[in-house]
């Protein structure tokens, strides 16, 4: 895999655009405005869904957390059972 160095912009130019008419050239700037929306739209979905996972995740540690308690609890009464 290669990347394009950091200063070259030919990932971002259409080679042709500079032979075009201003037509096409709109039409490309239009067509990456668009483009980049998207990107920016789908890392607002990637923040949102992020941020619900970390939600779910510390409700699940609280239910793991309350799990461990009550199996402790029914753990001690079985053994409180178990000695009459």
């Amino acid at each position: 895999m290669s990347f394009v160095p950091f200063g070259d912009t030919s990932a971002w130019s259409d080679s042709q655009a500079v032979d075009a008419d201003p037509g096409d050239i709109i039409a490309n700037a239009m067509k990456k405005e668009r483009v980049i929306r998207d990107i920016v739209a789908a890392q607002e979905d990637l923040k949102t869904l992020l941020s619900r996972i970390k939600t779910v995740q510390g409700e699940v540690d609280k239910l793991t957390s309350g799990n461990q308690t009550l199996q402790m609890y029914i753990d001690n009464l079985t053994k409180q059972l178990a000695r009459r």
